[in-house]
């Protein structure tokens, strides 16, 4: 673990030097991510502005969800989506030869070998919209309530790393991985909009379970208001040791699995 935090300290230190011999590829982010949000606010902001009630959940608990499921998608937007988005390329030219010669995990190296600091406007003003949310709702929070809401969004964000590495490997296995993040955007938009409250039947095995981003910020926000049942917890604390599981089994085999494209 040392050796991998000294890896990812001078990782941050060479992302930061070379993206700042570029000024704009340094500041541009700020400004793109953050004029994306307020868009995405804007458009939440027409869709609920007539609605009460989604669900049994109430305008404040949907600032809240908006706000979490943001704030998860802005961690995974500054920490290693650009790493691994590069990773079916990587296999394909055969770019992963030169990460699987060096004495670091190459999916470590690969996930934060890209770290994006343009993201931070998006986490701060995530950060906001669940301060608002919460003062909109007036919910009686704990203290224990709070820190137990950090907790699940860090898990929460484990996960959502899981399914991205799970969505790219497969290039591992196929030619083309198409298809899959076909899936994996069709999900991120409909959950950024709908809680996991209002899937019932297969749509609740296919995105709680199967692809489970409606549980990402539902389970938070459940906690942070005081709705999550122990056996919400359970299963969510499973949902993410069985996907972080199931990236290792995956990556290792597809590993093994990998020919070089220069062989």
């Amino acid at each position: 673990m040392k050796k991998k935090m000294n890896v990812l300290k001078e990782l941050i230190k060479i992302r930061f030097h070379n993206m700042m011999m570029f000024r704009l590829g340094f500041f541009g982010p700020f400004f793109v991510d953050g004029s994306l949000f307020l868009a995405q606010l804007l458009v939440f902001k027409i869709i609920y502005s007539n609605i009460e009630k989604i669900g049994t959940w109430s305008q404040a608990e949907m600032i809240l969800y908006i706000g979490s499921f943001s704030l998860i998608n802005a961690f995974n937007m500054m920490l290693f989506f650009l790493g691994l988005n590069s990773l079916p390329y990587k296999i394909r030219s055969g770019e992963l030869d030169l990460y699987l010669v060096k004495p670091i995990s190459p999916l470590f190296r690969i996930s934060f070998e890209q770290i994006n600091p343009g993201a931070m406007p998006l986490i701060i003003m995530s950060i906001l919209i669940i301060l608002y949310g919460h003062s909109l709702g007036n919910f009686g929070t704990s203290l224990l309530q709070v820190c137990t809401y950090i907790f699940w969004i860090l898990i929460m964000c484990i996960l959502f790393y899981d399914v991205e590495v799970l969505m790219r490997a497969v290039t591992l296995y196929t030619v083309s991985a198409t298809r899959f993040n076909e899936i994996e955007e069709v999900g991120l938009e409909l959950c950024m909009q709908l809680p996991g409250i209002v899937f019932y039947g297969v749509y609740k095995v296919i995105f709680c379970i199967v692809v489970p981003y409606g549980i990402m910020a539902t389970l938070p926000v459940k906690n942070l208001v005081g709705e999550m049942a122990i056996e919400e917890c359970i299963f969510g604390i499973m949902i993410v040791v069985f996907f972080s599981f199931l990236v290792c089994i995956v990556w290792k085999k597809g590993i093994r699995y990998y020919n070089s494209a220069s062989s």
